[in-house]
Order: structure tokens, then sequence, then C-alpha cells
């Protein structure tokens, strides 16, 4: 590590605003450390070193450094939103290489922030897997490079957790937010519908997907968040912690893909610690129906088929020209014209009326091996992701508010542990509250030990 690397974006931002140092002296020990370390990691596609740093002395000069809450932060960014004069690939062959025109809603309100954009992070083609290698290469896990870094903001993720980035932009459709941050050790959260501007793709896999911010700490969350969410003057401060009813449930949403015993035992460790801490804890499983994970399934299927519509398909990997294929099969269903997302939320609602949050293992087990599984059946792909991530698909399609937040490590192979919070839609900050509690009570190592 450097004087600047391994900070939180909270230290670099005061330290800007400060003048304490120089938003180029940041930027450039981060793209020394890319050029140094990102060849084991894989987090990024495309460095933006130039640009990054022409950004950097332009804030330099800027008089109101006082007023930008991200003044000088580097943050990396996912490949599905346009970046402007960067081709927006989503991680495929086929899309278009021609530079986008304009930053997405989410990167001009970073840099309308006074972050400075390093990069485009990999994901897997279309962000369809839990896995992220493809046509534009594969991304490894900073704590055990011999494993993958979850997906599909896999990049981003392992960006973060490297120290190549302090946050980073990811999005989240099926839990691709939650599932690389639960892999790489970090907080990471999926804001729910309309929070944080989406328009990901032709439909947003038809409202399932949110973007949302990744990071070491909940204060860098918190602020980040509320950047994208463009909500009042953004503050890294936690609001005062009330007692809450938090319901502990450690059943799996999809049957046959139950927790591990080491997964199970953190989402139960972190409920005891927060009974301790004055919640009210209880044990109780949220109803959710047999038809859950079909019409999730239609969903994202028939999301990934409005994306690869405009493609040429023989550019596409495999695995992804059956996952269009079944969606545009799906798309003629009545699952998709049926209205899940209220017969959900219906279903659901009471339980959140008894409980303000679920807490539940963030993954069912640990994140599979760094394999070229872009290269592997569609059947394999499918399988490992709902074996390894079931908890997250059910507030993809109910749109409400979910984080993932680090919970220690395993004590035989040193992977990180983490857990999954759910709230009712206007929950983020309440999330962010209890994930302040365990970050308080259960402290984690923010990034890897790479060097």
């Amino acid at each position: 590590m450097t004087e600047w690397t391994g900070r939180t974006a909270v230290e670099i931002a005061e330290a800007v605003r400060r003048r304490e140092v120089a938003p180029r002296q940041v930027v450039e020990e981060h793209l020394a450390r890319i050029r140094r370390l990102d060849g084991r990691v894989g987090a990024f596609r495309t460095v933006l070193a130039e640009e990054a740093l022409a950004a950097a002395d332009a804030l330099a000069d800027r008089t109101d450094l006082a007023d930008l809450p991200l003044a000088g932060v580097p943050v990396a960014v996912k490949d599905n939103v346009p970046v402007a004069g960067q081709a927006l690939r989503n991680g495929s062959a086929a899309s278009p290489a021609a530079p986008a025109a304009a930053d997405h809603e989410t990167v001009r309100r970073l840099r309308a922030a006074g972050a400075v954009v390093l990069g485009i992070t990999h994901v897997p083609e279309l962000c369809v897997f839990g896995t992220t290698d493809g046509e534009h290469g594969a991304t490894r896990n900073p704590w055990d490079l011999s494993r993958g870094s979850g997906g599909s903001s896999g990049g981003s993720a392992a960006a973060v957790a490297g120290a190549l980035a302090p946050i980073a932009l990811g999005a989240d459709g099926m839990g691709s937010i939650r599932i690389p941050s639960a892999a790489c050790g970090l907080v990471g959260l999926k804001p729910g519908a309309g929070v944080v501007p989406a328009q990901l793709g032709e439909t947003d896999w038809y409202g399932m997907a949110e973007n949302g911010p990744i990071a070491t700490t909940v204060a860098d969350a918190r602020l980040m968040f509320q950047v994208l969410a463009g909500s009042g003057k953004p503050s890294a401060d936690a609001p005062p912690s009330a007692p809450l009813r938090i319901a502990l449930s450690t059943r799996s949403p999809v049957p046959g893909s139950p927790a591990s015993r080491a997964w199970a035992a953190a989402a139960r460790e972190a409920a005891r610690l927060l009974e301790q801490a004055g919640h009210q804890v209880t044990t109780a499983d949220p109803s959710y129906p047999l038809w859950l994970s079909a019409a999730v399934t239609a969903r994202w299927t028939a999301g990934t088929a409005a994306d690869a519509a405009g493609l040429d398909a023989r550019l596409l990997a495999p695995r992804t020209r059956r996952h269009a294929a079944l969606g545009r099969f799906l798309a003629r269903t009545a699952l998709l014209r049926t209205d899940y997302r209220a017969r959900l939320r219906e279903r659901l609602t009471p339980f959140f009326e008894q409980y303000d949050v679920l807490l539940t293992p963030a993954l069912a087990r640990d994140v599979p091996a760094a394999k070229a599984w872009s290269r592997r059946g569609w059947a394999v792909n499918v399988l490992t992701n709902s074996r390894f991530s079931p908890f997250t698909p059910p507030w993809n399609l109910a749109a409400w508010p979910a984080a993932a937040v680090p919970f220690g490590a395993d004590p035989g192979n040193g992977l990180p542990r983490a857990v999954q919070l759910v709230a009712l839609p206007g929950g983020e900050e309440r999330l962010l509250s209890v994930a302040a509690d365990l970050e308080r009570l259960h402290p984690w190592p923010r990034t890897a030990p790479l060097d």
C-alpha cells in the first residue's frame, strides 16, 4: 500500500477538501497499483489513466472543493453503463465498439460529486451470470486468486477488495452487487426501485435491475448511495441506531440449494451479536412461493433476450445464446405477463410488517473457482449460480432494498463470509444502520493482502 491506496473514500475526500493532498497524487497512486497488480486480478477492462489524471488536475483548480462529497475519490465503473467517450461493451464481443456520447446519470452524479473515474470493470457477457469471465477477460478474487470474484459486478468488487479503487459502481439484477460483495468481503447495497437511476439495457431486466454502491465500509457505502440517489446533502455519518425487530432466516428461497453450515453459522452469529446490541431478534422464515424461481427466471432470461436482440448472435457465447433463446420463449408465456412482483409483495408484506429487517446468509456456499465458465454449458452455469447464490433474487423481483454486509472470514480457507439484510421500500438507511452495527460489533479487514 502507498499513502493513499487502501484509504476509505471518506478519508480521501476529507483530505482533498482540506487540500492536504492533491487529487493527482491520489489518482497516480491508484493507477500505479492497478499497473502493478491488476494483471493478477483482472478487475478492469479499460483503465482511463489519461482521462483520470486530467480530471484530477481540473478538480484541483476548483474553488468549490468544500462542497464536493466525493472530492478526488477514484471510482471504478461497471461495464454496463455508458461512460462518455468509451465503448459500452457489456462484456460482449457482439456489442458496438462506438464510444458513448454521454455519461449514464449515475456516472454524471459521481463526477458532479467530485469523484474521478479510474476505469471500466469486467463483467460476464450481458451481465447474465454470477461468475465474471468471458470475451474481455476473467476476474479473480483478491482474497484467493484461485477463486472467482462473483458476478456480475465481479470486476467492480475485485477492484475495491484489491484496493485498486476505494469505491465502485455496481448493478444488481439477480444479486449482482450483493454476490460479488459477499464473495470479496465488501458492503454492497441494491437500492429499491426508483431510488437510484437504473436504465440498464433494454428493460432493466423487466424492473429487476438497479445500480448501487460497492465499498469497504458502511460510511463509504452510505456516502456513495446518497450521491447516486441525489438525496439532499450527502453525509457518511450514521443516524442513531434504534432497536429494531430483526428476523433471522437461514432457509433458502430455492428448494435444493440450502445454505452450507459455514454460511448459515455466520448469519446466526450476526443475529446473536445484534440481539446483544439491543435489537429484538426472532428466528422466522418468509413464506417464499413455489412459483418464485420460475417468475424470476422468466424476467432474467427475457431481459437478456431483449438486450441481445440487436446483437450478432454468432458473436455471443453459447451459454448466452441459450439463455436468450429461453427468454424469448418465456416472454410469450404467462410467467412474464402475470404481475408476479405484485403477488410477491402481497405475500411477503405481512412478514415485513412484523419485522423491520430480514437477516439471511448472503450466499449459500463459497464462490466457485476461477474457471472459464463462459465456455461451459448453460445448464452448468445456471445450476452453479443457483447453488451458491439462492438468497438474492427474490428481492430483485420484489424490487425491495437489500444489502450484503461482511461478517469475518472462514477460519479454514480465509474466504470472506457475509450476511444479507432486506427491508421494505425506503429502508436503505435502515439497512445501512444495521450494517453499521455489525461493522462495530464484528469489524472486518477492509482489503485483501495482495502485496
